[in-house]
């Protein structure tokens, strides 16, 4: 009987439980289950506030892994692990007990409007980046907990535990409460020299030491499933939880197909988000690196994930639900095949690519981009109007005009990834949901002057699986790549109209 795997992929707008196993050295993958995941706004004494519904996600992960047992019997394979990956830095808080004390607050809250400033005038950015590494982004862990000292005091002095989300989610399959390296690297509490939680910060913003769990390596076992979900789920007794690269970015990084030792490669993780940035055997901490915000997160086998957020095609999203009504918004939610959703997007995109080239741009990480709203496509009018530029008014010309945008973006950011790195970048791998896209991975491809080889799509979940693939034993870690350059068809783009393209550059550059 074969063994398979069963990953989890929570992400910003949505979740995936898929099953994975290795036949013939290729990785196949089936999706077994898709849910929606929204904030859920809740008022509270301090105004409204963004939480996630952590029992909802919990509620569909076990409805998707009793799924993906079943299909693991039809195939006649039995499933030996379970790894959760998840997007970084929100968290929750226990007792005692292990019981929640507050809900999962959302990143996009604005409860922590301000404290990233106020936290520069305890620390200097240059003394905070020497110690930490990390891209200075108002939601980080660590302003999030300042938002917790001054708006329920003494909570973190009754809390035993934090944990982030697939951490979280790790511990109620388990039992075992650890924090995963790759995403505690992304708090702004850990010190990516020690390899450990940073003294210094904790200290300085009077962070309690002691409901920090131990960190630990993506590939640890951290046990068996509890028995009573082993029970409930149908699975055999000898099922493992993985913690994987619970980071999304750290596994789509790790299911990136570069070559070995190709110092001339980049990334693009695209999605919600996109995260743009090389694999470095050791971090940069020097001021360049901070004058460039560029952040130094942990990746897999004691990698440096050394990138940049973008905004990615959150912006387009957003906008695509305003342009949505909402009673037909809920019906392709909800009852709709997956074609229809495509078709629509597909319009989009074909609106997109008969609009004309260059009439505006945005800075997709302007704040006004950042908090969820109806409003988006006003948002990005006005960004135009407010930078003396002549605005979008069409649906294909504010979707051209996003794209172009992120496109011009990933070169101003590929641009100091070199000047910081010493490297000189020629080809860049564009995985997740952005590999569908083919006019941004042209556009991508134009505006950098690059090659850019498209795929995987579904990369969080065929790391996350190649990652577990290794821990059992089926796998070396110098086979990863291999096995992705086998199992996915791969896209290739290479650059056009490339005068016209940094000319375009030299006006993005000036707004």
């Amino acid at each position: 009987m074969n063994n398979v795997h069963i990953a989890v992929d929570l992400g910003a707008s949505g979740g995936r439980v898929a099953l994975g196993g290795i036949s013939d050295g290729r990785l196949g993958v089936e999706i077994v289950h898709r849910f929606v995941n929204a904030p859920v706004s809740v008022p509270t004494p301090q105004g409204p506030r963004l939480y996630w519904d952590v029992l909802g996600l919990w509620r569909e992960i076990l409805f998707g892994i009793r799924l993906a047992g079943e299909r693991a019997t039809v195939l006649g394979a039995e499933v030996s692990s379970i790894g959760v990956d998840s997007w970084a830095v929100d968290y929750a808080l226990l007792d005692g007990y292990g019981l929640l004390l507050d809900g999962v607050h959302s990143y996009r809250d604005s409860r922590t409007e301000g404290l990233m400033d106020g936290a520069f005038k305890t620390v200097p950015p240059s003394e905070m980046y020497e110690h930490t590494g990390v891209q200075f982004l108002p939601f980080n862990t660590l302003y999030q907990l300042l938002a917790v000292k001054r708006d329920a005091p003494g909570l973190l002095e009754r809390t035993s535990t934090l944990l982030l989300v697939p951490d979280l989610l790790h511990y109620w399959l388990s039992g075992v409460a650890v924090c995963e390296r790759t995403n505690a690297s992304t708090t702004q509490f850990y010190d990516p020299r020690s390899r450990n939680w940073s003294e210094f910060m904790l200290e300085t913003f009077g962070i309690p030491s002691a409901v920090l769990p131990e960190i630990v390596d993506p590939g640890t076992v951290l046990g068996p499933l509890r028995e009573e979900l082993t029970l409930e789920l149908g699975l055999s007794t000898n099922v493992m939880v993985v913690a994987t690269g619970t980071h999304d970015t750290a596994s789509a990084v790790a299911a990136v197909p570069m070559a070995a030792n190709d110092d001339r490669c980049a990334y693009i993780s695209s999605g919600t988000w996109s995260l743009v940035g090389l694999e470095l055997p050791e971090p940069i901490l020097s001021g360049e690196a901070m004058a460039a915000d560029i952040t130094n997160e942990a990746g897999l086998n004691d990698t440096t994930r050394f990138l940049k957020n973008v905004m990615g095609l959150w912006i387009l999203q957003e906008c695509r639900r305003a342009w949505t009504p909402s009673s037909a918004a809920t019906a392709r939610r909800e009852s709709d095949p997956p074609e229809a959703r495509e078709l629509e997007w597909a319009q989009i995109y074909q609106e997109a690519e008969s609009a004309p080239a260059f009439r505006c741009f945005i800075d997709p990480d302007h704040h006004r981009f950042l908090s969820p709203g109806l409003d988006m496509p006003d948002r990005v009018y006005q960004h135009c109007l407010d930078t003396n530029q002549n605005p979008p008014l069409s649906m294909g010309e504010i979707a051209r005009c996003i794209l172009e945008s992120l496109a011009l973006k990933y070169r101003v950011v590929i641009e100091k990834l070199e000047k910081v790195s010493g490297r000189s970048v020629r080809r860049i791998h564009i995985v997740g949901g952005g590999a569908l896209v083919a006019i941004l991975c042209q556009m991508t491809a134009n505006a950098t002057g690059c090659e850019v080889i498209a795929g995987p799509v579904d990369a969080t979940l065929t790391g996350n699986l190649l990652v577990q693939c290794e821990t059992m034993g089926e796998l070396e870690p110098d086979q990863r790549r291999e096995v992705v350059r086998k199992s996915v068809d791969l896209l290739r783009y290479e650059p056009r109209e490339v005068m016209a393209w940094s000319s375009a550059f030299d006006r993005f550059k000036k707004l």
